[in-house]
């Protein structure tokens, strides 16, 4: 888990767990920081690795990650995305690298269900976990009813 600068990329520092009970409301006051999260859990659900920061612009919370799911389920991602976040397609951007193999995707967490602006940087990290893990769950499931 690192903290890093928006601008140059450059780690700030190697965070350990306790960086993780403070409230999400960091980023708004440390506006040119994100974190960075790499976690087995991630792979678990399709998830490259995950990257947390404030929005400068709109002040939202954005999620950005690479999705490890075929180029051929992207119907079935915007789809879920569609159904879950509450201004729908307005609240992500997914795109497919062929290079990489893999989708970015970049939503709003304040969007997600279960969202509250008091939380604690671990319980985000725990509804973007719910989030991706709905999605391959639905991802999966659409795969298994079209064979």
């Amino acid at each position: 888990m690192e903290r890093g600068d928006k601008e140059t990329e450059q780690m700030l520092a190697v965070e350990n767990n306790d960086f993780l009970a403070q409230r999400i409301d960091y980023f708004k006051k440390n506006k040119l920081e994100f974190l960075y999260m790499e976690s087995e859990w991630f792979d678990l659900v399709g998830a490259d690795s995950v990257s947390f920061e404030s929005d400068d612009v709109f002040g939202k919370y954005d999620v950005m990650l690479g999705l490890k799911l075929q180029k051929k389920l992207g119907a079935a991602i915007k789809a879920f995305l569609d159904q879950s976040l509450q201004h729908g397609a307005a609240s992500y951007d997914l795109l497919f690298s062929g290079n990489e193999g893999l989708w970015t995707l970049n939503f709003s967490l304040d969007d997600a269900a279960g969202f509250r602006e008091d939380m604690m940087i671990e319980e985000a990290f725990e509804l973007i976990y719910q989030v991706l893990f709905k999605l391959a769950e639905t991802v999966e499931n659409q795969q298994k009813n079209n064979h």
